[in-house]
């Protein structure tokens, strides 16, 4: 195990000291965060994402980050359609692993809050303190319906998602049996041990964009996922963003890091790159899977001008599934995130059309880099 101990500073650390901690997103989904047709897109098998991360561990990438999905998007792939469960795949990837951290994602309203700890918990002595939870509170109204779970007015998720953390909280760190009478959540005498490895806690990630999703991430979790691809190559403004993200965690006392996403086409010239992009991400996009994805935003050509929405969609492609395209040579993709850490972001999630035949190009050009722009340490 990489990690001498399992205090919250190393956990947040990712027990490295990258000032830019990258990881690798969505690969437990079928396609990525690619909807595309090409025949080499993301398998999300198993055995796939057991080599990956494998391989991400040796290179020193510093994360695996999955998205918690039920049911996929339609069009001709079915857009994430072939899911692994993010907990159990997190338990078999993390006892592959030496020092990577992994995350598992948890609607909090489909999962009790003392058998989400007690699962978290598992996962977290097996890992050595390198398990990681990512919150999230509930958007997908379709994927509710398979549980028979009714969704909550907006602001209401966020209520309800408070009380979950609370119980979350107090199982991994209360000695003694307690009772717990919120508005939604009622339990007597829980108890819960073992408690976390090292007697610290998983760390917690949320990516709520409202105002009151921003303000229960910085209330509780140790990241918060920001995907603002307006400012992503800009320093001054991703500078600002950050800034404000710390002082409004700093006046609730707390300390609170910044996170990103991002889709990587990175090639040996800019030709080669672009070229791959408009053909995988743009000319073979799945467009109704695309279409799927922002009916479920209701977005449609009947609740917006029919201009207006395909010139959405053509942005929801190109940039939004997989967050800000970085596609170029390995000096413009380095360029590009050394501007990212420069701005004060923690870390950032990166998806690829295949990972497997991407991923070891990234790690062999754009890490060198980083390195000698002073974000990453040698591996």
């Amino acid at each position: 195990m990489q990690a001498p101990t399992a205090s919250m500073k190393n956990r947040v650390a990712m027990y490295n000291g990258n000032a830019l901690k990258i990881g690798l997103f969505g690969a437990n989904c079928s396609s990525g965060r690619s909807a595309t047709k090409v025949p080499e897109r993301w398998s999300a098998s198993w055995e796939d994402c057991l080599a990956l991360a494998k391989l991400a561990d040796e290179a020193g990438l510093d994360f695996l980050l999955p998205i918690a999905r039920w049911k996929g998007y339609g069009g001709e792939t079915d857009f994430h359609g072939t899911t692994l469960e993010t907990i159990t795949w997190a338990v078999g990837l993390l006892g592959a692993t030496r020092r990577v951290t992994v995350f598992g994602t948890v609607h909090a309203p489909l999962f009790h809050p003392l058998i989400a700890a007690k699962e978290f918990v598992t996962a977290d002595h097996i890992g050595q303190g390198r398990m990681g939870m990512n919150i999230v509170c509930g958007w997908n109204e379709g994927e509710f319906d398979m549980f028979g779970v009714k969704q909550r007015e907006h602001d209401e998720r966020y209520e309800y998602a408070q009380e979950w953390v609370d119980v979350v909280k107090a199982a991994w760190t209360r000695d003694d049996t307690f009772d717990f009478d919120g508005k939604f959540l009622h339990m007597r005498a829980a108890r819960a041990f073992p408690k976390p490895y090292g007697g610290t806690r998983p760390l917690m990630m949320n990516a709520g964009s409202s105002d009151v999703g921003q303000a229960f991430a910085l209330r509780n979790c140790d990241a918060f996922f920001v995907a603002t691809a307006g400012s992503r190559t800009s320093l001054t403004a991703n500078a600002a963003k950050v800034a404000e993200i710390k002082a409004q965690a700093g006046q609730l006392g707390r300390e609170i890091e910044v996170f990103t996403v991002g889709q990587v086409v990175c090639r040996p010239t800019q030709k080669e790159a672009d070229d791959y992009y408009q053909h995988a991400i743009i000319e073979n996009a799945d467009w109704g899977a695309i279409d799927g994805m922002l009916a479920n935003k209701s977005i449609t050509p009947q609740t917006i001008p029919p201009e207006e929405y395909y010139a959405k969609r053509r942005y929801f492609a190109s940039n939004a599934v997989g967050g800000y395209p970085f596609v170029g040579t390995p000096d413009k993709v380095a360029d590009e995130l050394a501007i990212i850490s420069q701005a004060g972001v923690l870390g950032i999630g990166l998806s690829f059309v295949n990972y497997l035949n991407e991923v070891p190009y990234f790690c062999d050009e754009v890490l060198p880099r980083l390195q000698r722009a002073g974000v990453r340490m040698p591996n």
